[in-house]
């Protein structure tokens, strides 16, 4: 994995223009700590950091190569986990290759089949290739969108790279949000509608598109979606075909030249890949290493709620010692969730869900001191509809986003006059039924069967990429890289088309992959019911975001005060509020707080 940067222009000469790149491209040195490169040309100047993880003599970055006179130059960050596979095919197709890298088979499929390329393509990648006979750029984001990649359009040109700050490192890009970025933050919150930068003329590749830039034309396209079709296989042959699918996905993203480990939850998902793996490693002899995470005073801190059902560390043992595992259990207390509560968010550029990322944040810190890969479960309650919004009618019914029925309070706090200007619940409506545009439905569907693949496309297309961009900056802020197996587009595009009522089948959430799972796992491991993510329910947590809440308002030049009810926030800060107390006011301070700083580090100009 690494970090790619950028910048086309077709007037100006780029060619000296190092000092420039180099400050876009080290401000993602945390993405490649291992190597650097630069590439010039006129009208082309690419960055690379490179984490390295196959191939360390052969990967490096940017790639050129030079054909008839004419260059063609690749930034890429990602993995083709198909590579082997590609490389033959070219092979036979008369291409020669000097190393063994993924990179050079990505450019000679370029070579081969120019845009079409991707079509070849299964991994997590994005990449950037300046084609100097068509004086063309290209950028392309994998099927799920798992590595990110944003850009902005000048005058005369294109500027793009990993995350948003190496676009805010250039001196023409500046940071601006304007009324739809903040609707955006304050009306959808983490899970910002794709495409949208949230910073003003910041864009970024959608999942499964590609774009291409020339002097004169602009053009975005799909080159994988979403079809919907009638789902034929019966009952065995629906669970043989994910069970194979997955046996072929894990086994391939266990190719890594660095030391790899696995996520270990006790949840369904995490296990089941960990049993898989923990299979391979056998065979050849060695043990896998399997991480989770814990909270201090977990054991009688512990509540259940709408999400978590039980605690997940006992089901981790059970797990570990069935596969046979060496596990690390990470234990983390409030005040480490405290003190690195902006980490993950200067890791986004972008405010997001407090303790939720930070824990993961730390859980890699810790993971990264032992290995460089990792595999895990993202992506299966999206593609398997296994998330309680999906089986409760007032979430079918909701007209909106269903994680915001219970996640709509923080526009409640805005000033009136901010609540007047950005009119949020409109905002949702729009973006909601825009999305719903999208859907691709199958004639003849019934109603209930409708609005369950609508749940489906919301969770997987809006939902999701919140998901992977947490897991995708909170790992490489720390040189980390994850794998994600369940976002093989090959099960996600099989499972769009499998009824509802067969992934749910014996009458539990994700019923169809506890069958294909069998033999793997315990029975009361695959029966265990879904709980999410652990979340700390430790009141010192709470006390200490408060305390931060409250030094915030006590500061007159906190760019917050000029949005919110001052009074009101207050209150929920001193624990005397009616109707935002404990979990919720941990949310909602979490999110704020990270707003205010996210305002004053990057020293964002409000332009409405």
């Amino acid at each position: 994995m690494c970090g790619i940067s950028g910048w086309i222009d077709w007037k100006k000469d780029l060619s000296n223009q190092q000092e420039v790149l180099k400050k876009m491209t080290d401000v993602i040195t945390h993405r490649g700590p291992d190597a650097e490169g630069f590439w010039f040309s006129k009208n082309a100047a690419f960055g690379h950091r490179r984490l390295i993880v196959i191939a360390p003599e052969g990967g490096r970055q940017p790639m050129v190569y030079c054909q008839d006179g004419f260059t063609i130059a690749l930034t890429y960050n990602g993995e083709l986990y198909n590579y082997r596979e590609l490389r033959q095919e070219l092979e036979a197709k008369g291409h020669a290759f000097t190393s063994l890298s993924d990179t050079e088979v990505l450019l000679h499929a370029y070579l081969e089949w120019e845009e079409s390329c991707v079509k070849h393509f299964n991994g997590i990648f994005a990449f950037a290739i300046w084609d100097e006979r068509k004086s063309q750029l290209m950028l392309c984001r994998d099927h799920l969108g798992v590595k990110p990649l944003f850009y902005t359009e000048t005058e005369d040109g294109v500027i793009f790279g990993s995350e948003i700050k190496v676009l805010l490192a250039h001196p023409s890009v500046q940071a601006i949000i304007d009324q739809e970025g903040l609707a955006e933050i304050f009306g959808l919150g983490p899970m910002r509608t794709p495409g949208n930068g949230i910073f003003k003329n910041i864009k970024e590749i959608r999942a499964g598109h590609y774009a291409t830039f020339t002097a004169h034309t602009r053009t975005l396209k799909p080159y994988w979606q979403l079809q919907s079709r009638q789902h034929t296989d019966d009952v065995e042959t629906t669970v043989e075909t994910i069970r194979t699918l997955l046996e072929d996905t894990v086994k391939h993203q266990l190719i890594s030249d660095k030391p790899l480990v696995s996520m270990l939850s006790g949840g369904l998902d995490s296990s089941g890949l960990t049993a898989i793996a923990g299979q391979e490693y056998r065979e050849k002899g060695e043990t896998l290493q399997t991480y989770s995470i814990n909270f201090a005073h977990d054991e009688q801190d512990f509540e259940e709620d709408f999400l978590r059902r039980d605690r997940d560390e006992p089901w981790v043992q059970k797990v570990s010692a069935h596969v046979g595992t060496t596990h690390h259990s990470i234990v983390l207390n409030a005040e480490d969730l405290a003190a690195n509560l902006y980490a993950p968010m200067r890791a986004r550029d972008l405010p997001g869900i407090g303790e939720l990322e930070t824990s993961l944040y730390l859980l890699f810190t810790e993971m990264k001191k032992h290995a460089t890969v990792a595999l895990s479960g993202e992506s299966a309650d999206e593609v398997f509809s296994g998330y309680p919004w999906f089986h409760q009618a007032q979430f079918l019914e909701a007209g909106t986003f269903p994680w915001l029925v219970n996640l709509g309070f923080v526009s409640g706090i805005l000033k009136e006059e901010w609540q007047e200007r950005l009119q949020l619940k409109a905002y949702q409506r729009r973006r909601y039924q825009e999305a719903l545009l999208e859907v691709p439905h199958l004639d003849h569907e019934d109603e209930w069967h409708r609005k369950q693949r609508q749940m489906s496309y919301m969770f997987i297309t809006r939902f999701l990429p919140f998901m992977l961009d947490r897991k995708d900056r909170a790992s490489m802020m720390t040189g980390f890289e994850v794998r994600v197996p369940f976002c093989d587009y090959r099960l996600v595009e099989y499972l769009w088309n499998v009824p509802h009522e067969l992934k749910s089948i014996d009458d539990i959430e994700k019923g169809i992959l506890r069958r294909a799972l069998k033999g793997y796992l315990p029975d009361d491991v695959r029966y265990r019911r879904k709980s999410a993510y652990p979340s700390t329910k430790d009141q010192d947590y709470l006390k200490a975001v408060s305390q931060m809440m409250l030094n915030v308002l006590d500061d007159h030049e906190s760019p917050l005060l000029q949005f919110v009810k001052v009074d009101r926030l207050l209150r929920i800060a001193q624990g005397e509020d009616q109707e935002i107390t404990g979990a919720k006011a941990k949310q909602l301070l979490d999110y704020l707080l990270q707003v205010n700083a996210w305002l004053k580090e990057y020293n964002i100009v409000v332009q409405i």
